[in-house]
């Protein structure tokens, strides 16, 4: 046996690059359906956790899919907001908690998240070190955001405009780092987290002045006198939250009507969640209430449907292939007739030639089939990621 190997193996190693080539064919078609398998499980279980962590959502209606995977995986929101004062009537209701979710502006490639603290304990979300926000302009960073800015505790970072052509809308806001969040491996590791009023600021619902009685210059100001001054457009808005300015922040108008992506809504048990379905059901308002697992539900059997078609494809292209391989190796022992032949002359038995090309297909076999596997391990390492991005 060992007088077999070897050859086989020798035989292998000085073809390596016909070995290589067939080594590369088997394990890709085996990978194909194996690691589309597991990636569609894997992928549909990671969606199926966080969307079954997440009793209700509200938001403004639309796309059902769209409101959910922009509220659980912070992507771009494509619905329109809804008005804060929906947060206040659920509360009013004490029926559940409601959480509201500001998702509208990122850092660089980093969502912005504007929240409240009750969404940390919803989350399950624990520090790893610092402490969470507090006043205006603090913010918390995921344990991926904060590698990814290359950010510490006691550091600052800078919101990025929302679009080139955004001239009196949103500004950049720089936010100190108050914590880092434990890692947790799911997108809240991404998100930098602030306090939904310092969301409004970046949007410009809030801005303060510099200290008009200050002012040196007269041409900032309209008009000052002993008891008050008038700030002209001249008057810079602060782009930054200091404790020397924090108190001249000042929101515009009602914060009811300031805008919320999503809310979150946490009943206080099962009852309670299906008087709150009820009453938005029965309702005829500017909002939808949904339910994210089965929302997701629907999109994971959409993913499975389409994965079971690719597998069937996969399928039947790997048995044309190895159909192909077959051939190839039975050519290959026809054009190898007179090595086969010599190694007759020389003593060896049918029994030991058969041992030598069944080990050769064995070993480039046995190859493939590791391969394929780590082919399929790497996919299920990178490619959830992949599906989240392909999915949003």
């Amino acid at each position: 046996m060992n007088n077999s190997f070897y050859i086989a193996w020798r035989y292998l190693q000085f073809h390596w690059g016909k070995t290589l080539l067939l080594i590369l064919s088997i394990s890709l078609v085996i990978f194909i359906p194996l690691g589309l398998n597991h990636l569609v499980n894997k992928g549909s279980e990671d969606l199926m956790a966080r969307a079954e962590k997440t009793p209700l959502l509200v938001g403004a209606p639309g796309s059902e899919t769209e409101l959910s995977l922009s509220s659980l995986y912070f992507n771009k929101p494509k619905n329109q907001p809804v008005m804060f004062r929906e947060v206040e009537k659920i509360k009013e209701q004490q029926l559940g908690k409601p959480i509201p979710l500001n998702i509208e502006y990122q850092v660089k490639e980093q969502p912005i998240v504007g929240t409240t603290p009750d969404y940390f304990e919803f989350r399950d979300l624990s520090l790893a070190e610092g402490r969470k926000m507090a006043i205006l302009g603090e913010c918390v960073l995921g344990a991926e955001a904060a590698r990814k800015l290359n950010a510490q505790v006691g550091s600052s970072i800078i919101s990025s405009p929302s679009g080139a052509f955004d001239v009196a809308g949103s500004f950049p806001l720089k936010m100190n780092i108050v914590g880092i969040l434990e890692e947790t491996g799911t997108s809240d590791d991404e998100a930098v987290f602030t306090d939904i009023k310092t969301s409004w600021v970046i949007s410009g619902k809030a801005h303060g002045h510099q200290d008009l009685q200050q002012v040196e210059n007269d041409s900032l100001l309209l008009a000052k006198d002993e008891t008050q001054a008038v700030a002209s457009p001249a008057v810079l808005s602060y782009t930054e939250i200091t404790p020397e300015n924090i108190n001249s922040f000042h929101f515009h108008g009602d914060p009811g009507d300031y805008p919320v992506n999503a809310i979150i809504v946490e009943p206080k048990d099962r009852k309670s969640a299906l008087m709150l379905r009820g009453r938005y059901e029965n309702e005829q308002s500017s909002v939808q209430m949904l339910v994210p697992e089965k929302v997701i539900s629907e999109l994971v059997g959409t993913m499975i449907s389409v994965r079971d078609l690719l597998i069937l494809a996969g399928v039947i292209i790997g048995i044309a292939c190895l159909a192909i391989l077959a051939f190839v190796f039975a050519l290959s022992i026809k054009l190898r007739k007179a090595e086969l032949q010599t190694m007759k002359h020389i003593g060896a038995s049918r029994n030991f030639i058969g041992s030598v090309l069944g080990l050769e297909i064995g070993l480039v076999l046995l190859s493939a089939i590791i391969v394929s596997g780590i082919l399929t391990l790497i996919m299920g390492n990178f490619g959830i990621p992949l599906i989240e991005k392909l999915i949003s």
